[in-house]
C-alpha cells in the first residue's frame, strides 16, 4: 500500500480511533488517505498548538496514546508549546508531522523547519523517516516508546515523498510491556521501605500524576487504607484518590490547602508515589527535607535522589512495589497523628458564607451539584486553576486536567475539547478558565461549536492575568504593569458569536442560576461568564520559607 494507507493502518492497529490536526501541503497525502476511510474520524482544529493539546486532553482522559498531525514549518513549530506540555507531565502523545520532500532537504524549501532539533528537548523521542520502508515499524516503535515506562510525547518527521511510495505492511498486535519480576536486592529494599512506613510516628502520602499513569489509584487507596495513612496529592495527582475520601488531606503546596501543608511539615516520613517533588510542591528545599525521611516510588529512576537527596528510593512498576510494601502488618498507632491533623482540618476549614460571587464560592458550588455524577474538569493555567484545586471535588483518576509542569496558558479549552470527544455522551467536562488564557485559545470555541460538544465553560473575569498581579504583590511591591486587563470585552457575545449560549453573572444567586440550566442543557456547549472582583489565592506558601509558612494577604 501507498505510505499514507500504511500510517493510518499503523494507527488503527495501535487502537488510534481520532486525531487533531490542521491540513498544509506537507501532510496533504495523509488527509488524502484519511478521506477514503471511516475507521479514523480526524478533527480540524483552528489552531496547531490546539490540536497538541486536544490530543494531550484525549490522551490523559482514556490513558491512550493521543495523536495529532500537522504540516512542516509553521504547522510543525506551532505544535511544541503542547509537545512541551505533554512532555513535562508524562502524557503518552505520537505527532506525525509532514515535511518537504527527501530531493529538498537542506536547501531551504518553502516551510522547511529541522523540527527535530527544535522538538529534541521537549519529546521523549523523534524521528526523521527517510526511506519508506522504515515508517511501518517506526510508527510501532514511537507508539511504544510513548506508552511504555514514563510516558511521554513522540514526534515523526515524514518527507512527503515517503506518502506516495509503496510499502509493506502487514498487520501485527501491540506489543504490551509486562514488568520483570524483582530481583532479591529490590525486595530487600522494599522491605526496608515497609518497616519504616510501619514504625513511623507521623507517616504521609503524597500522590502525583504518576499514579494515574500507572492505573494504580485502586492499589493506592488500599495501601493508605491498610495503613491508615494520611494522604495528599500534587496538582498533577488530584484524582488519583478521591477527594472524598476521609483520609485525603486535599491539595498541597505553594498553594495548598493548610492543613494539608501543615501535615507535610510535620510529618517524620514522607512516602511520595509518582509525584517528582517539583519546586512548587516543596518550597524551600533544605527547609521541606529537614528532619524527615522520605521513600519515593517512581516509574523513572532519574526522579531518584534528584531533588530530594537521600531518599529510600524505589523505581520500577508501582503495582509490584505496592505490593511489596503491604506484606507487613500495621505497628504504630497514629491515633494522636490523627488527631492532631483533624484539628488542622477545623482550624482551617474554608468559610463558603462571604455574601458575595467569589470563584471559591462558585466553585464549591459547582463541587456540590456534580460529586457524584459523571463529570470531568479542564482547567487553564491562573488563579482560577488554583482556586479548583482547593475547592472542586474530584473523585475519579483521568477526570482531571491541567498542565502541570509547563504551566500552558491556553491549555483548558482544547484538552477539554479532546476530552470530551473521547468520552463522548458518558461523561461531561466542566472547562475553567481565566480572562487571560481564553484570549489565547478561545477560538477553539468554533470547533466545540461546530462538533455541538456539550462542553460547559466557566470564564472568570476578573480583568487582570490574575496570578501575575498576585506574584507582584507579594514580590514586587504592588508594582501592578502588564496585568491588568481594563479594556472593556464582551464575552458573552464573543462566545455567542460562535453559536454557544452563554450567560454573564454578578451575583450568587445568578451563578446558581446560571449553573443549574447549563448542567440540565446537557447536549450543547454552554459558558457563563463570572463577572467578579479582582482577589487573590489563598493559602500561598512564603517564597524561600517552608511549606506550612503563608503569605498573610490582610
Amino acid at each position: 500500500m501507498r505510505g499514507a494507507e500504511a500510517v493510518l493502518a499503523c494507527l488503527q492497529e495501535q487502537g488510534v480511533d481520532t486525531l487533531f490536526g490542521y491540513p498544509g501541503g506537507m501532510i496533504l497525502p495523509l488527509y488524502d488517505a484519511l478521506y477514503a476511510q471511516d475507521e479514523i474520524r480526524q478533527i480540524l482544529v483552528t489552531h496547531e498548538q490546539n490540536a497538541a493539546h486536544a490530543a494531550d486532553g484525549y490522551a490523559r482522559a482514556t490513558g491512550r496514546v493521543g495523536v495529532c498531525i500537522a504540516t512542516s514549518g509553521p504547522g510543525a513549530t506551532n505544535l511544541v508549546t503542547g509537545l512541551a506540555t505533554a512532555y513535562m507531565d508524562s502524557i503518552p502523545m505520537v505527532a506525525i508531522t509532514g515535511q518537504v520532500d527527501i530531493a529538498m532537504l537542506g536547501r531551504d524549501a518553502f516551510q522547511e523547519t529541522d523540527i527535530l532539533d527544535v522538538t529534541m528537548p521537549v519529546t521523549k523521542h523523534n524521528y526523521k523517516i527517510k526511506n519508506a520502508a522504515d515508517l511501518v515499524p517506526t510508527i510501532r516503535e514511537a507508539f511504544a516508546l510513548a506508552r511504555n515506562g514514563r510516558q511521554g510525547p513522540v514526534l515523526i518527521d515524514v518527507p512527503r515523498n515517503l506518502f506516495f511510495e509503496e510499502v509493506a505492511y502487514t498487520r501485527e498486535e501491540p506489543q504490551v510491556r509486562t514488568p520483570g519480576k524483582p530481583d532479591a536486592d529490590f525486595i530487600i529494599c522494599a522491605a526496608e521501605a515497609a518497616a519504616e512506613i510501619v514504625n513511623a510516628e507521623r507517616p504521609l502520602v503524597i500522590v502525583g500524576g504518576g499514579v494515574i499513569s500507572a492505573g494504580t489509584s485502586a492499589e493506592v487507596t488500599a495501601f493508605i487504607e491498610k495503613y491508615h495513612l494520611p494522604v495528599v496529592h500534587t496538582l498533577m495527582g488530584m484524582g488519583a484518590v478521591a477527594s472524598t475520601h476521609p483520609q485525603m488531606l486535599g491539595f498541597a503546596g505553594m498553594h495548598g490547602e493548610k492543613a494539608a501543608n501543615y501535615a507535610i511539615g510535620a510529618a517524620d516520613l514522607v512516602i511520595a508515589l509518582g509525584s517528582r517533588f517539583a519546586d512548587r510542591q516543596t518550597g524551600n528545599l533544605s527547609k521541606y527535607t529537614a528532619n524527615r525521611k522520605f521513600i519515593h516510588i517512581d516509574i523513572d529512576p532519574a526522579e531518584i535522589d534528584k531533588n530530594i537527596e537521600n531518599s529510600l528510593g524505589l523505581a520500577g512498576d508501582m503495582r509490584t512495589i505496592l505490593k511489596l510494601l503491604m506484606r507487613q502488618a500495621p505497628k504504630c498507632d497514629l491515633a494522636q497523628w490523627w488527631a492532631q491533623i483533624r484539628t488542622w482540618q477545623e482550624e482551617h476549614d474554608y468559610d463558603y458564607h462571604v455574601g458575595r460571587l467569589t470563584v471559591p464560592w462558585a466553585l464549591h458550588q459547582v463541587a456540590q451539584s456534580t460529586t457524584g455524577k459523571a463529570y470531568a474538569y479542564a482547567t487553564d493555567v491562573g488563579q482560577h486553576q488554583m482556586w479548583a484545586a482547593l475547592h472542586l471535588r474530584v473523585e475519579e483518576p483521568r477526570t482531571w486536567l491541567t498542565s502541570g509542569g509547563l504551566g500552558t496558558m491556553g491549555y483548558g479549552l482544547p484538552a477539554a475539547m479532546g476530552a470530551q470527544l473521547a468520552w463522548g455522551e458518558s461523561r461531561r467536562v466542566i472547562h475553567i478558565a481565566g480572562d487571560g488564557g481564553i484570549k489565547m485559545t478561545g477560538n477553539e470555541f468554533y470547533t466545540i461549536a461546530r462538533l455541538g460538544l456539550p462542553v460547559l465553560s466557566i470564564l472568570v473575569n476578573n480583568r487582570s492575568l490574575g496570578m501575575i498581579r498576585q506574584l507582584q504583590k507579594v514580590l514586587y511591591d504592588e508594582h501592578y504593569i502588564a496585568c491588568e486587563l481594563d479594556h472593556e470585552m464582551d464575552y458573552v457575545k464573543y462566545v455567542e458569536s460562535f453559536g454557544i449560549k452563554a450567560a454573564c453573572v454578578s451575583t450568587q444567586e445568578e451563578f446558581a442560576a446560571a449553573l443549574k440550566s447549563a448542567l440540565e442543557d446537557r447536549s450543547h456547549p454552554r459558558v457563563i461568564v463570572m463577572d467578579v472582583w479582582r482577589s487573590f489565592v489563598e493559602p500561598m506558601a512564603k517564597g524561600g520559607a517552608r511549606i506550612d509558612e503563608f503569605v498573610d494577604f490582610k
